[in-house]
């Protein structure tokens, strides 16, 4: 575009008439068309125009996504607290010196709408300063004239201090209390972090160098302790090899973990030229045994087959499909175990039974004797006696099944009981079977009761896994305050009963537990927060307050 200096002449839109436009020396508030001769044709006052032009870019620099909740006075805040439950504030000197983050914090509000919420204070102006000085907030103080705090449940619980990116601010409020993304660690800079599918391939395409890449899932346990070992064989090994991180747990990536045979985290790939070779399998390594492994990369070795436990030389009878009734009518009193060879719970038992074993299948005065049977191998035996999980342990009386016994588990107890063969105390009752506000789904009935409520957020779930037994009482709890609330329910699947586990497939279940919000029987989003008693009520709490807020923004309309 052509720039004319002030007081000189730029031609006007309409080619037709002999006029031209150009800014006045006597005032920047004046403009006047001129004809060619100089002829003064029109003068008109433009300050009013000007101004509004001022005014409304003005107020557009400090555009606030309505997703922010502009706060100023006290009660207001205070209301805002008492009705959300996890809330990050943004605290600004004036009201531009938050510019650059009201912008990227509308962005994170879209992300984590229903989950958190976004409030923003000017402590510049009249309200927002009597505000600011009654909860003891001076951003004047802090760099860039912001301050970031966040409030959980009602009250202060910390000031943010992690990185100001999209990714970070989200990750933090779908999780107030949890761990910093791995990327936010100083200590993991020379590990490149890769967040999409697209970057992770331009990698392999452009990186000459041979590239091991780490897919781990934030929750695992065993990436939680691989993570500072991994960076620490980044940082020796730069400059000769690239070290990479992916967080390959959500569903948008099950093609590329089935592409790549990503079957538990953390999975190691090594790559040379853009090419995959090899999978790495040293769970235990340190740094040093990474980067010696770089340095002559080979495939995993075959694992050495283990010896079945029928093999080893061992005091217990084991029994078959063929040979279970003829031993017990030979043994009037015995033990049985039902394994898996891949349980670890068998495999911890297992010396404790042998060893009870080599006591009452050797002394010709035993009350009884101790047998096991691998009901993977002999699996009429497994059906016959509804084994659904391992070790399960049955004593036999003449032939007839007589009680399960899950307590015991050592040597000694083996033997005493042995010798004092009783019914075991009543079982816990499972979840399903405890009255509680919690409805228990499965196939036959997962989507219709969905569909009747507004928000479900709906527990996958398996008895045996630790993190489940201990969410279970927070939930419950949950669902017993919600009970009320004919829109709301608090459901729970157990994915290892009967064809719950198709279910749970569909759903994208591929850990436990996983909890997921459905609105009316459609998938919203994956819950990741707390899994206490707060975190869901506070999530539910948060859903309901957006539901009111929108009847009565309706009622306003109307």
């Amino acid at each position: 575009m052509t720039a004319f200096p002030r007081g000189a002449c730029a031609p006007l839109d309409n080619p037709g008439k002999s006029e031209c436009a150009c800014v006045s020396r006597r005032g920047s508030g004046i403009m006047a068309s001129w004809n060619r001769n100089g002829n003064r044709m029109r003068e008109a006052k433009m300050s009013t125009l000007v101004l509004l032009v001022w005014l409304l870019s003005a107020l557009d620099a400090v555009k606030v996504s309505p997703l922010i909740d502009k706060v100023g006075d006290h009660k207001d805040f205070k209301k805002l607290l008492r009705t959300r439950t996890n809330v990050l504030v943004l605290y600004t000197k004036t009201a531009t010196s938050g510019d650059s983050h009201l912008k990227l914090l509308s962005d994170v509000a879209q992300t984590v709408k229903g989950q958190g919420t976004i409030a923003w204070v000017n402590c510049g102006d009249s309200e927002g300063r009597k505000l600011c000085k009654k909860v003891k907030v001076d951003p004047s103080s802090k760099q860039g004239g912001i301050e970031l705090l966040h409030y959980k449940d009602g009250t202060f619980h910390t000031e943010y201090n992690r990185p100001t990116t999209i990714k970070s601010m989200v990750a933090f409020l779908k999780d107030p209390s949890g761990p910093p993304l791995w990327e936010e660690n100083p200590e993991a800079k020379d590990v490149v972090h890769i967040e999409t599918e697209k970057e992770f391939r331009k990698l392999l395409k452009k990186e000459e160098k041979p590239v091991l890449m780490m897919f781990y899932a934030p929750w695992c346990g065993v990436c939680k302790r691989m993570q500072p070992i991994f960076q620490q064989a980044a940082t020796e090994a730069k400059g000769q090899f690239v070290l990479a991180g992916m967080n390959v747990h959500p569903s948008e990536f099950d093609g590329l973990k089935q592409e790549y045979s990503v079957k538990g985290y953390p999975t190691f790939c090594y790559f040379e030229k853009g090419k995959f070779l090899y999978h790495y399998e040293n769970y235990g390594a340190t740094a040093k045994d990474i980067t010696d492994w770089l340095k002559n990369p080979q495939p995993p070795q075959p694992k050495t087959p283990e010896v079945p436990w029928s093999e080893m030389d061992s005091a217990v009878f084991h029994l078959t499909d063929d040979t279970f009734d003829s031993f017990l009518e030979e043994h009037p009193a015995a033990l049985v175990m039902f394994y898996a060879p891949w349980c670890g719970h068998c495999k911890k038992m297992k010396p404790e039974y042998d060893e009870a074993a080599e006591i009452l299948n050797k002394d010709a005065d035993s009350p009884g004797v101790l047998a096991a049977v691998d009901a993977t191998v002999h699996k009429a035996l497994g059906e016959r006696f509804k084994i659904s999980g391992f070790p399960t342990v049955k004593y036999f009386e003449k032939g007839e099944e007589r009680y399960t016994l899950p307590h015991l588990r050592t040597k000694n107890m083996i033997v005493e009981y042995m010798h004092n063969p009783q019914a075991p105390p009543p079982p816990e009752l499972s979840w399903e079977d405890k009255p509680s506000s919690v409805s228990h789904l499965g196939s036959e009935d997962f989507r219709e009761a969905l569909k009747k409520k507004k928000h479900a957020l709906v527990m996958f779930y398996a008895p045996w896994c630790p993190h489940c037994k201990n969410a279970v009482p927070h939930f419950t709890t949950a669902a017993e305050l919600f009970k009320e609330d004919r829109k709301i329910v608090f459901a729970a699947v157990d994915c290892t009963k009967g064809q719950n586990h198709e279910v749970c497939k569909q759903e994208g279940v591929e850990g436990y537990p996983t909890f997921n919000h459905y609105n009316y029987g459609k998938f919203v989003e994956r819950y990741n927060g707390d899994r206490g008693e707060a975190g869901f009520t506070g999530f539910m709490r948060s859903l309901r307050g957006r539901d009111q807020e929108k009847v009565v923004k309706r009622k306003e309309e109307l």
